[in-house]
Parts: structure tokens; sequence; C-alpha cells
């Protein structure tokens, strides 16, 4: 990815899962009770043996007058918000109301102190607790509007019921109500079941009217203050993009935070259709009979080709699939998980590497996978079985360098730029890249990015971060590479395919950078000459591992190629952008493994029969820069958002200011 994209996907350590309503609640009740210790404090002049009653007191009237609208808030906001079309759960209703209770806790206890330093009025915490009430309001509808992306009429119904059941309480616990008339008599005549005045604390004797009306003035001012910075936020990206920012941020949040697919509906808005090859080769045991013809796997070709490539392949041991697109673009959101959901389809083992393609190329949704799979089941059902393979080949041109051999008649090619640090391969290099592997007579061609040394996202100070993109230096010394490969490929000896292959699942994270297919190897063996292909499930290497993994490969198999593969999976990446294996992975540890599983995939060698075939499907990715635009565009929002907040901010102060004035 780009450095835009790194800053963005990076915005994912601050996102964290709301914990679960009960806890959220148990802890404001908790906090209620103290914060009315602190706040009402009707015990401090009271004799001690009165004290500790009158401090139960105290911590009772905080859970009424700050525990209820809190409990109410987080119990009642998620059926209001849902019952007009909203999204928002009783985990982030019920963290959302204790925030706010935070808020204005702070708020009473901050202006309480205030007063007794300076030897104000009370009526400056009555001042201090409109504002809160006021703002508490305006966090609560910017995050309904954020998350359910309901009308701001509807949204307001939600966000003011925290603050309206504060501002009832003290209506009827302050006696504001025996100051109202209706007509010639007093409201209270009406309902005198809400003058509760001398129930209430002492401190609420001091609400006025005027408390009210400015609490609903002051709300008015915050709520056009939210608009006004959310349409000014979103409309660069209607512009642009034609989507709604507040959709990509309730998406993204809902993925990280609660493994959601929203995302993907935001994702589908931007994409477009692509048609994309999906290459895949399968490795077929042979009958008994066919492997005793074989010689038994001992590398004497001799004699056996033909009789292998006349038997009838068994079952299958090993298939490597390689669409044309992108596992991204994180997590398990669009193709992120592609690599697994690959293995999880084959008969045998499995294996994913990284095509030559960005992310451009990222799969809109979990449904775009459904299509490449199916593809790839096409593929094989009219794919044509032999015995006949090529020795291992390569090609070297400037920082390219490229591994290949052919399988029948397709052949598989991993490339690389190690020990230079590279990213991905963009679509339009690799086909070309193909296309001159295709001038040695093969039909199918599986070229993959071997995507196995990173120096990081932040490695570049000018945004570099090793992208091969059309024109650049790098993707000439590609088509240079897979030019010598194909005419190596076109001269190459060739004999009976011999194949072994395992797999360790690993007992790494995919916080330590290593997905759920852990480490899988591939030997192949043709007329004495062999080969390894180690596939690691991650997403690209700490420079100068892939080297010292390639040394103990081969000191212990003692092949005569080897190369190590990532699969580029971003399942690796939901909280952090980089995630490179080798920065949490022990080098040793991860070393030994590799080794053994090499080793393991060596005593497997036998003799197989290889098909190759390509069809081509029509999916939906992001489409072309449309991924830079989106990371563009999110990147600018941080930036001049946090000073269109500031200006909206500073404007919703001074009108605040003007009506404390003249109030």
């Amino acid at each position: 990815m780009t450095a835009s994209q790194g800053r963005l996907a990076a915005l994912s350590r601050f996102i964290f899962a709301a914990p679960r309503w009960h806890r959220s609640l148990a802890f404001a009740v908790l906090l209620s009770g103290l914060a009315g210790v602190a706040v009402f404090d009707a015990g401090a002049t009271m004799e001690a043996e009165f004290r500790v009653l009158l401090v139960g007191h105290d911590a009772w009237q905080g859970l009424v007058f700050i525990g209820f609208p809190t409990v109410l808030a987080a119990l009642g906001t998620t059926p209001v918000d849902r019952a007009m079309g909203g999204r928002l759960t009783f985990n982030r209703s019920a963290l959302l109301a204790l925030a706010c209770e935070v808020i204005v806790v702070t708020a009473l206890l901050s202006a309480g102190l205030v007063a007794f330093v300076f030897g104000l009025a009370h009526g400056l915490v009555l001042d201090v607790l409109v504002v809160a009430l006021a703002s508490i309001f305006a966090l609560r509808l910017f995050v309904i509007l954020g998350i359910s992306r309901v009308s701001v009429p509807r949204a307001c119904l939600s966000a003011g019921i925290q603050p309206g059941a504060a501002a009832v309480l003290a209506f009827v616990y302050s006696g504001t109500i025996r100051l109202l008339v209706v007509g010639d008599a007093p409201l209270e005549a009406y309902v005198g079941w809400l003058a509760r005045g001398e129930s209430g604390p002492p401190a609420l004797q001091a609400v006025t009217v005027d408390h009210f009306l400015l609490l609903v003035a002051l709300s008015s001012v915050y709520a056009a203050a939210v608009w006004a910075f959310l349409v000014g936020i979103d409309r660069p990206w209607r512009r642009s993009l034609g989507v709604s920012v507040l959709d990509f941020v309730r998406g993204f949040v809902g993925h990280v935070a609660e493994g959601s697919r929203e995302l993907e509906q935001f994702f589908e808005k931007l994409g477009e259709e692509a048609i994309v090859p999906v290459s895949v080769a399968s490795f077929r045991q042979l009958p008994r009979e066919g492997a005793a013809a074989a010689g038994g796997g001992d590398g004497d070709s001799d004699g056996a080709g033909e009789e292998g490539a006349d038997a009838t392949p068994g079952s299958e041991k090993a298939r490597v699939v390689l669409p044309m697109v992108h596992p991204g673009p994180m997590g398990e959101v669009g193709g992120g998980n592609l690599p697994q959901r690959i293995a999880e389809r084959a008969e045998g083992l499995a294996f994913a590497p990284h095509a030559t393609a960005g992310h451009d190329f990222n799969l809109v949704s979990e449904r775009e996978v459904g299509r490449i799979l199916d593809a790839a089941d096409r593929a094989l059902d009219r794919m044509e079985y032999g015995r006949e393979a090529s020795v291992p080949v390569t090609g070297e041109v400037g920082t390219a360098h490229t591994l290949a051999q052919r399988f029948g008649n397709g052949a598989f090619a991993a490339a690389t730029f190690a020990p230079e640090s590279a990213d991905d391969v963009a679509f339009g290099v690799g086909q070309s890249a193909a296309a001159e592997l295709r001038r040695s007579g093969v039909e199918d061609v599986l070229l993959a990015d071997a995507h196995n040394c990173h120096a990081g996202l932040d490695a570049a100070e000018d945004g570099d971060l090793g992208h091969v993109t059309p024109g650049s230096p790098r993707s000439y010394d590609l088509y240079g590479a897979a030019a010598l490969a194909g005419e190596a490929l076109s001269d190459a000896a060739s004999g009976p395919l011999e194949l072994g292959v395992a797999h360790d699942p690993t007992d790494w994270e995919r916080e330590e950078g290593i997905g759920p297919l852990g480490l899988r190897v591939a030997v192949t063996r043709v007329d004495g000459r062999e080969a390894a292909y180690v596939l690691v499930d991650g997403n690209n290497m700490v420079p100068g591992v892939r080297e010292r993994l390639l040394d103990a490969v081969t000191a212990e198999t003692g092949v005569d190629h080897a190369e190590v593969l990532t699969s580029d999976t971003h399942a690796v990446n939901v909280g952090q952008a980089d995630n490179r294996v080798g920065d949490a992975v022990d080098e040793a540890a991860l070393t030994d493994a590799v080794v053994e599983t090499a080793a393991a995939a060596h005593a497997d060698l036998e003799p197989v029969a290889v098909g190759t075939a390509t069809e081509r499907v029509t999916v939906t990715v992001f489409g072309n820069d449309r991924t830079e635009t989106l990371a563009s565009q999110a990147n600018a929002a941080l930036s001049l958002g946090a000073a269109l907040l500031a200006a909206v901010v500073l404007c919703a102060l001074a009108v605040s200011l003007l009506l404390f004035l003249f109030a």
C-alpha cells in the first residue's frame, strides 16, 4: 500500500471494541453514586453521627439525578434509534451514555471546585450544568449521525434522551414548576404531582425557567454546529467519490471494533467491474501402477514418462490457485481472507500466493470471493493432466529475479526484487511480464509476486514504498527477468514430475503477522533437479529474513533452487497497517519451523500428474485509482477536519457566550 493508504489503515489502532453494555452500566451506576457524594455533599456540615447516613443519601441522589439519565439513555437509545432505521447497538449506546456521564460529572466537579476556591456563587455550577447537558446532546447527536445515518430530526430524538431526562428531573425536583402560570392559575395546580422541590437536592433550588430556555437554545446552536461540521467534511467525498464519509467511518469502525461487514456495502458503491484471469495448477497422485511404472519416485525418469502419463490421475495432492486480484483491503472485508477461502475449497493442500495486482484490484465484498472460487472450479473441470515438467530455471535483470518452472502446458513463476524493498506489482505490469513468459510456448502462466521484502510503511519519506508501476525502472527489470526465464524454459530439460508437500499451521496469531494458513512448502524434482517453494501466510517480510530462510532451507534439503513467498493476506491487518513477517515473530523460531516443514515436504516426494488451466471471470473490484483516492480523501478529511472542527467549536462557543450575556 502507499503511504497515504498506510496512514489510513494505521488509524485502526485507535479503534476498540465497545465493552458489553452491562459493564458500561455497572461502571456508570458506581460513578453516579460516587459523584453524588462529591456534588451534593449534604453531609459535609452535619454532626459525625449523622454524616454516614447523609453520605448514603447523597449517593442515592447521585444515582437518581446522574445515574438514572445514563441508564435510561443506555437502554432506551438503541430501541428508539432502530425504530427510526438506525443501527446503534446496545454496547455502543451504553458506552456513549457512560462517556456523557463522565463529561457531566467532570464539568460539575470542576465548576464546584472553581466556585469554592474563588468564592463564586453557586449559579456558576448550574450554568456549567446547562453547558454540559447541551454538550452531551451535541456529542450524542454527532455519534448517532455517524453510526446510524438517520436524518438530523430523528437523530435529535435519540440524542436528547440523556440530557432530556436530566432536564426533566431538574425541573421536577427544583420547584421550577411553581414559577409557571397557565391562565390565572399556577401550573402546579394542574400537575401538582410534578412539584417535588422539597424532595430534591438543595443545589437545585436555584434553578429557574431561564436555565431551561438556555438549555434549549444552546442545544439548538450545538446541533447546528454538528450539522455544519458533518456537511463540511462530507461534501468533498460526495463530489469526488459520490459517497458519504459517514458511511466509510461507520463501516471502518464497525469492522475493526465488532467485525461487521458494513464496510463492504460502502465499497460496493465505489466498485467497478473488471475481468480477471484465475489460473490453477492441480497436482494429483498417481495410481499404484502408475507410481510403480515411474520407478517409485527415485528420481530416475528413464522410460517412466509415457507410462506415467497414460495413467489416470488419482486424488489431488496439491493445488495452486492464483487469481489476478489483491487479497485486501483488510481483515476479512472483501477479499482480505482470500487465501484461506481458497484453501477451504481445495481437495489437496492449497497454495494461494500473491498475484501481481495492487489495492485497486481488491474485491469489494465476500460475495466476489465466491465468484473467484467458482472460476477456479471451472478451470479444474476442464483440466488435462500429464507427467511432464521442466527443471526449474531463473532469470535476473537489474533488481528483478524470477524462478520459473513449466508444468505441462503451463508454467509457475515467482518474481521478487529482494533484497531491495518492494510492494505490490501493478496489474498491467504483471500481465506484460506474463506475456514474456508465454513466449516460451506455455498457455497458462501463474505469475506470483513473491512479496517477500519490505522495509516498512515509514521507510520512505517521499511516499515511495516500492510499488512496481508501469513505466518504472523495476517494471522493465521484471519484463527482462521474465523474458530470460521464458527463454530458459524453452531450452530447459524436462521429465516426469515428482512433488512433495507439507503444512505447518503454526501457533502464531494474526497479530504476530502469521495468518491462519501458517507455513506451506512444496518441493519439486524433475530430471534430478529440485526446487523448494515456501509459502508463508503473511503480508510481506522484513528485509533479510527471506535470504536467511533460503540459506537454511537449502542447507537442510539440498535443493538446487528455492524461493520464499508470502500470500499477502490482509487478515493480519486489522489492528495495524504494517504487520510484516518477522516484525513480531521470533526469526529463529520461524526458521526452525520453515526448515522442518521443508524437510517434511522433501521426504514426501512422489510422482504426480499435473494440469493447468485459466478461466476469466467478471468481478467487482475497487477500481482504477479508487483506493488511493479514498485514502487521500480520508487523510485530507483528518487534517482539514481538525481545523474545521476548531472553527465550528469556536463559533458555537461565541454564540453560547452571547446567549449567556443577554439571556
